[in-house]
């Protein structure tokens, strides 16, 4: 929100786990950050795994920022 109102691209990204969450908060924030979320979990993969998600994952963290 910050960066944001700086002029400053950004958001965020987070597994589903925690869409319901960020939806509330950017609620009671009175926003809608950019977001991508990826599946969950993401604590318990290996190395590999994680190249694997970041790979179908780059374009849209991507565009989180850059502007349009």
């Amino acid at each position: 929100m910050d960066l944001e109102s700086r002029g400053i691209p950004s958001g965020f990204i987070a597994s589903c786990e925690f869409e319901e969450a960020a939806n509330a908060q950017g609620k009671s924030l009175g926003i809608t950050p950019a977001r991508v979320f990826v599946p969950h979990p993401i604590q318990d993969r290996t190395d590999i795994e994680m190249v694997e998600l970041a790979r179908e994952a780059i374009e849209k963290v991507t565009a989180l920022i850059v502007e349009k």
